[in-house]
């Protein structure tokens, strides 16, 4: 990421701040424009980003009618055309209309909750609104999920979504939902033969959000899945890939002969490191791999950091997915060192490498990370 670069200030600006008024602007004529950049703008730069979701929905409700049914008409008119439905990917909206999902969210969960999803299916056609939904789901769940089992089969692609999205266990930013891992499967069994990769690679972040408190009822949803034959069968390979990602790097034997690779393959493997690893500069390794027949492997190798303190980081990063066939198999990699790092500082020291082989641990070797 180029150094100055602000997220916040790319998604929320005074340009931003403009278009939203115009279109309120454009639905009420009692809208008034100009106030409403003056409020939002006053504050915005001291803001970070969740922060200036909320200030924009404070300042827009201060000039919508108090009560939802009142204010709803207008949030729908000044709503822009939806989203490009030719489209199946890579289309998360505008975050500009976030705002009105927190907005909807706190005008609505108390008396006119049926009324809140009505819009949120709405604005998710624009901007999505998994984290707007995820309070419904926590204040008024049985009908919440109803209206889902409605979604799940919307004409428009982004509502679907929603369905799966909205519901993971593990939302990145969401608040934390109250039901049980694995109570939307029932949901998902509905969306994963979907045709669109922006509904199927949700559902497979939900499956991987499962995995961490139950891997079993991942991998035998999988397996239904494959058996049932509602989903193209390279996409639902893709959808296991990353559904298993979390058990993969971990290791998991049943992950990994979902995924067509043997925990128990007789691999013989030998790990070379090639001269100095320097902060700032490479480690750079060769891999030797031999089977006495054709064998699929999938191939991970496990840096143990120093950290501060004496303690030690395993992080697995991917390497190879391959076959040995015949003849030893050789792989080269060369893993870079920043230095300049703002998330996690090396430290100097003695440093271990390890490989993994379908999940298996086959070769290690000692190096030394110098400063």
């Amino acid at each position: 990421m180029a150094s100055g670069f602000s997220l916040k200030d790319q998604l929320f600006n005074a340009g931003k701040t403009r278009y939203l008024a115009g279109l309120f602007a454009g639905a009420d004529a009692g809208f008034d424009a100009e106030r409403f950049e003056a409020q939002v703008m006053a504050r915005l730069p001291e803001l970070e980003l969740k922060e200036r979701i909320t200030w924009i929905a404070e300042v827009l409700a201060g000039q919508l009618p108090d009560a939802l049914p009142e204010a709803a008409p207008v949030i729908l008119r000044a709503l822009p055309p939806t989203l490009d439905p030719a489209k199946t990917d890579d289309d998360f909206g505008d975050f500009i209309f976030a705002p009105l999902g927190e907005l909807v969210a706190a005008h609505a969960m108390e008396d006119h909750p049926e009324l809140g999803l009505d819009l949120l299916e709405e604005i998710t056609q624009r901007f999505s609104m998994e984290w707007a939904v995820r309070p419904f789901l926590n204040r008024w769940p049985e009908l919440t999920l109803a209206r889902m089992e409605a979604w799940a089969g919307h004409k428009n692609y982004h509502v679907r979504r929603l369905v799966s999205e909205g519901t993971r266990p593990r939302l990145p930013w969401g608040q934390a939902v109250g039901l049980a891992p694995g109570e939307a499967l029932p949901l998902l069994d509905r969306l994963h033969g979907d045709s669109t990769r922006y509904v199927t690679r949700s559902v497979a972040n939900h499956l991987n959000d499962i995995t961490k408190k139950n891997p079993d009822l991942v991998l035998d949803r999988l397996s239904a899945w494959r058996a049932a034959g509602r989903q193209d069968k390279g996409e639902l390979d893709w959808m296991a890939a990353h559904a298993l990602r979390r058990l993969v790097k971990a290791g998991h034997p049943g992950a990994m002969t979902m995924l067509g690779f043997d925990p128990e393959a007789p691999v013989e493997a030998a790990v070379e490191i090639a001269g100095e690893a320097r902060i700032g500069g490479a480690l750079e390794f060769a891999v030797t791999l031999d089977a006495p027949q054709r064998q699929p492997v999938l191939v991970d190798y496990i840096i143990h950091f120093q950290r501060p303190g004496g303690k030690v980081s395993p992080k697995v990063h991917k390497l190879k997915q391959a076959v040995i066939n015949g003849a030893p198999l050789t792989l080269k990699k060369k893993h870079k060192l920043k230095g300049d790092a703002t998330t996690f500082r090396l430290v100097p020291g003695a440093h271990r490498l390890e490989l993994q082989v379908n999940g298996r641990i086959c070769a290690a070797a000692e190096f030394d990370l110098l400063g």
